[in-house]
C-alpha cells in the first residue's frame, strides 16, 4: 500500500513548543502510515523527529539576494517532485502578501493550519476579511485548546475548526523510574521570552513568597533573547542568591522529575507542553490561569494549583500553600501523572490519524 505524503511545514525544529510539537507530529504520522517530510523555513533543528528534513534556510544559502523569492522557488519544487499531498502548515503566519503567496505555491493539496497560540497576531493577518478568505475554504484549522477554536469561531465565523491538544512524549532517557528524592526547587523551563512568559511577575511572586528563606530556590531552564533583561530582573529583586539560570535541555525530565512543583507565569500561552509533560513526569504545577490552555489541563488542587493571572500576591499564596499544605501537595502529586493520560502521544497520533484519512 503507498503510504499518503505529508509535508508539516515549521518556522524551525529549534527550542519552543511550536517546534518541540512539529517533531512530535512527524513521529505521530509516521507510526500512522504516512510518508512524513518537515520543510523548515528557518536553520536550527534541536529535537528528534521522524522522516526527511528539508532545510530552505540551508537550501537557499547560494543566493545572495531575493532569498524569500528563492525559498518560495524551492518550498514549490519540493512539494512537486515529492508529491506531496498533505499540507500541515505549523508555521506563525500574520504577513498578508507572504500567505496569499504561499498559498500559491500549495495549490490544490489538502491543507491544515494549526494555530499554537492565544496571541492571534502571530498567526492571522490584521485584516479580518483576508483571514477568512485565506482559512475558510482549506481542510481544517486546527487548534490547540478549546479556548482558542471558540475565539478563532467567534471572531472567523469559520466552519472548519477543530481542536486537537498537544500530546507529551516521554523518552526513555533522562527519566528516573526509582523513588526520586524531591529537592527544594522551584522550576520554570521554556523559552526566555519576557513578553509571552512574564518573568517579571514570576519573580516578583517568588519575591513575596519569602519561600527561599526555607531554603528553596527558582531555576530558570531554557534559551532565549531574553536572558539578559532576566538577570537584570533577578537584581532588581535582589534575588540573585535564590535564582539560578541553567542553559535549554531538550529533555530536562531529570530536574522537572527532582523539583518540587514547576511554575508557568504567561501572558498568553497555547496549550503548554511544559505543563502536561511536568505532569506527566509526577510533579505537580502551579500556573496562572492564562488564555489558553492552563485551564483545560490543570483541575484547581486536583493536580495543581491555578491563580488569578497578573497577581503576584495570589502567586506568592499558592507557592507557599505547595510547600506548607503537605496533604494538598502530596494529593496533587498522586493525581499529576493519571490526570494527562488523555494527551499522551499514541491518543492524539489517533485524532490526527482520523483528521487526515478522511
Amino acid at each position: 500500500m503507498n503510504k499518503k505524503k505529508v509535508a508539516i511545514v515549521s518556522n524551525s525544529l529549534d527550542k519552543g513548543g511550536a517546534e518541540r510539537f512539529a517533531t512530535l507530529l512527524t513521529f505521530m504520522l509516521e507510526d500512522s502510515d504516512f510518508e512524513v517530510h518537515s520543510i523548515t523555513v528557518n536553520d536550527g533543528v534541536d529535537y528528534l523527529f521522524a522522516g526527511t528534513l528539508f532545510n530552505l534556510e540551508k537550501e537557499s544559502a547560494k543566493s545572495v539576494s531575493f532569498r524569500k523569492i528563492k525559498k518560495g522557488i524551492l518550498l514549490r519544487r519540493y512539494l512537486v517532485l515529492n508529491k506531496i499531498e498533505i499540507i500541515i502548515d505549523s508555521r506563525t503566519r500574520n504577513v498578508l502578501f507572504r500567505e496569499l503567496t504561499t498559498r500559491f505555491i500549495y495549490g490544490k493539496r489538502r491543507i491544515f493550519y494549526i494555530v499554537h497560540s492565544y496571541n492571534f497576531e502571530n498567526y492571522f493577518p490584521a485584516s479580518k476579511f483576508w483571514s477568512k478568505l485565506i482559512y475558510k475554504d482549506v481542510e481544517a484549522l486546527i487548534c490547540v485548546s478549546k479556548a482558542i477554536e471558540k475565539k478563532v469561531n467567534q471572531l472567523f465565523e469559520l466552519k472548519n475548526t477543530i481542536t486537537i491538544h498537544n500530546p507529551f512524549f516521554l523518552t526513555k532517557e533522562g527519566i528516573q523510574k526509582d523513588y526520586v528524592v524531591t529537592q527544594k526547587v522551584v522550576l520554570f523551563f521554556g523559552r526566555f521570552d519576557e513578553k509571552v512568559k512574564n518573568f517579571t511577575l514570576l519573580l516578583e511572586g517568588f519575591s513575596q513568597s519569602k519561600i527561599f528563606l526555607k531554603g528553596y530556590k527558582l531555576h530558570l531552564m531554557g534559551e532565549g533573547n531574553d536572558v539578559n533583561f532576566i538577570k537584570q530582573k533577578i537584581k532588581t529583586f535582589n534575588l540573585d542568591n535564590y535564582v539560578e539560570i541553567f542553559p535549554f535541555k531538550n529533555n530536562p525530565y531529570q530536574e522537572v522529575q527532582k523539583a518540587k512543583f514547576t511554575i508557568l507565569t504567561s501572558n498568553y500561552e497555547g496549550f503548554p507542553l511544559s505543563i502536561i509533560e511536568s505532569l506527566a513526569l509526577g510533579t505537580p504545577v502551579v500556573s496562572v490561569d492564562c488564555n489558553s490552555g492552563p485551564r483545560e489541563i490543570i483541575q484547581n488542587e486536583y493536580n495543581g494549583l491555578l491563580v488569578e493571572n497578573h497577581n503576584s500576591k495570589a502567586l506568592a499564596e499558592a507557592m507557599n500553600r505547595f510547600i506548607d499544605d503537605h496533604e494538598l501537595y502530596f494529593f496533587c502529586k498522586k493525581n499529576a501523572i493519571e490526570s494527562v493520560q488523555h494527551l499522551n502521544l499514541k491518543t492524539v497520533a489517533e485524532k490526527w490519524k482520523n483528521l487526515l484519512k478522511i
